[in-house]
């Protein structure tokens, strides 16, 4: 990963961990930076560059904020997107797979 990349990643996780706040519930759990590697590292889910690389033709824009979850067993990355028009989408991704588990307006 470059340097680049990381702080980016960094800054959009401690800018998410602080809009979150304390009041997260039990069935999804967010990460931080030094989580998200140790999970990418024991190969339970890709890098996120590998999932952007797969499903940036699909996506209805351009990212403008990433978040890491788990839900259960599944842990999706969530890509809030915005579309020339100024949309918002919300884009759920599996983590391992890179298949688009559901995309909604915001």
């Amino acid at each position: 990963m470059t340097l680049w990349f990381r702080c980016v990643f960094r800054a959009i996780a401690t800018a998410t961990a602080v809009l979150i706040g304390p009041g997260i519930g039990p069935v999804i759990a967010r990460y931080d930076q030094d989580e998200a590697r140790q999970v990418v590292e024991a190969g339970t889910i890709r890098p996120l560059a590998e999932i952007l690389n797969i499903v940036r033709g699909k996506l209805p824009g351009e990212v403008v904020r990433t978040k890491l979850e788990q839900k259960g067993e599944l842990w999706l990355y969530e890509f809030r997107v915005v579309d020339r028009k100024g949309r918002l989408f919300d884009v759920h991704v599996d983590a391992r797979s890179g298949e688009i588990r559901g995309m909604k307006e915001k």
